[in-house]
């Protein structure tokens, strides 16, 4: 998923430096959703481990 927010990144600078300005917005739009899903999915999984690892040491 970083992956593709670092790909739509990448459009957005693209189209911007061309002045498609409309695609560029969208792009960087669709880059920041997708980074912030990243985050909240890194998060979520890091406290499961974290979190299952404490249960199977007790």
């Amino acid at each position: 998923m970083l992956r593709w927010a670092l790909i739509f990144l990448v459009v957005a600078i693209i189209a911007g430096a061309f002045g498609f300005t409309g695609i560029s917005a969208a792009a960087a739009g669709i880059a920041k959703i997708l980074f912030y899903v990243f985050l909240v999915v890194f998060v979520v999984l890091l406290l499961a481990g974290l979190i299952g690892g404490r249960r199977g040491r007790l």
